[in-house]
C-alpha cells in the first residue's frame, strides 16, 4: 500500500469519526431541546457506526417514564436529518415484541449498538445490555405457517418467472422475490433477518460463498435473465418442504367483515 493511499485512509477514517462525534453532540442537543423530560435516549445509527454516507440519517430512540403514546417523527437539526422513535418502556417492550417475533429486529439493534446520552445513563446501558443478551438468542425457530407463507410466496413469484416475458417484468417479479427469498435463507438457517439494504450484508455475514451468488442472481436477473434466480430458490426451498401451491388455505379472520356498496 502506497503512503499516498494510507494517508487517504486513515482520513476517511478521521472523518468518520468526526461526523460520529458530530452526531452525538447534535442529538445530545435534541434531547434537551425537543425531550426535556426524557430520562435518557440511545443515538443509533450508520454514522455512529463510521458507515454513514451524505445522507445518513440519525437514530434516537427517546425513552420517557410514561407515555400516552409512542410516535416517530423526523425532522432536521444541526444539518442531520433525524428520525426520533419516542417511547417509554411498555411502547418499547412492544415494538421490540413486534419486531423479533417477526425476525426482524430493528428497535433492538438501534438499542444495543447505540451510544447513551441523557440524565440516567446506568438505566440506559442495563437496556442495551438486555437488547443485546436478546439479539444474541437468535429468532425464534420458524412456525409452520411462517415458513409455509414464505415457501409460497416463493413459489408463486418463481413459476412467473418461468414464463418467457419482458425484461422489465424479470426485473420487477425479481425485485419483489428479494425480500422473501432472503428472509427464508436467513430465518431458515437460525439468523436474524433485516430489512431493504441490511438484506445483503446480513447475507454475506452468514455465508460469504451464498451472498455472492445471491447477488449474482439478482444482477442477471436484473439483465432479464432468471435461470441463476430460479435455481437458487429451488436450492432454498428443497430444505423446507420444497414449493407449495396446491393445499395453502388461509382462513380470514372472523372479524374480516364489513357492509357497504359491494352488494348482490
Amino acid at each position: 500500500m502506497s503512503e499516498e493511499t494510507g494517508n487517504t485512509g486513515v482520513t476517511a477514517e478521521r472523518a468518520a469519526d468526526d461526523r460520529a462525534a458530530r452526531a452525538v453532540t447534535a442529538a445530545e442537543a435534541v434531547l434537551a431541546e425537543r425531550f426535556p423530560q426524557a430520562i435518557f435516549a440511545i443515538v443509533a445509527g450508520s454514522i455512529l457506526r463510521g458507515e454513514g454516507t451524505e445522507t445518513s440519517d440519525i437514530d434516537l430512540v427517546v425513552l420517557y417514564e410514561a407515555l400516552p403514546a409512542a410516535w416517530r417523527e423526523s425532522f432536521h437539526f444541526d444539518g442531520f436529518p433525524i428520525e426520533a422513535f419516542v417511547h417509554d418502556f411498555e411502547t418499547l417492550n412492544w415494538f421490540a415484541d413486534q419486531d423479533m417475533a417477526g425476525g426482524c429486529p430493528v428497535l433492538p439493534h438501534m438499542l444495543a449498538g447505540g451510544v447513551a446520552i441523557g440524565p440516567e445513563p446506568v438505566r440506559a446501558e442495563a437496556l442495551q445490555a438486555e437488547a443485546q443478551r436478546r439479539l444474541e438468542q437468535g429468532p425464534a425457530p420458524l412456525t409452520p405457517e411462517i415458513r409455509d407463507g414464505l415457501r409460497y410466496q416463493i413459489t408463486d413469484l418463481v413459476d412467473d418467472l418461468r414464463d418467457p416475458r419482458p425484461a422489465a417484468e424479470v426485473r420487477a417479479i425479481a425485485a419483489e422475490l428479494m425480500r422473501p427469498l432472503a428472509d427464508l435463507m436467513l430465518r431458515g438457517r437460525g439468523h436474524w433477518s433485516g430489512r431493504g439494504k441490511w438484506l445483503p450484508r446480513l447475507i454475506r455475514r452468514m455465508d460469504t460463498v451464498l451472498a455472492e451468488r445471491f447477488d449474482t442472481a439478482l444482477r442477471h436477473a436484473g439483465a432479464g435473465e432468471a435461470a441463476d434466480l430460479i435455481r437458487l430458490a429451488e436450492d432454498e426451498l428443497a430444505p423446507h418442504g420444497g414449493p407449495l401451491f396446491a393445499g395453502d388455505r388461509r382462513t380470514a379472520p372472523p372479524g374480516a367483515r364489513r357492509s357497504g356498496n359491494l352488494a348482490g
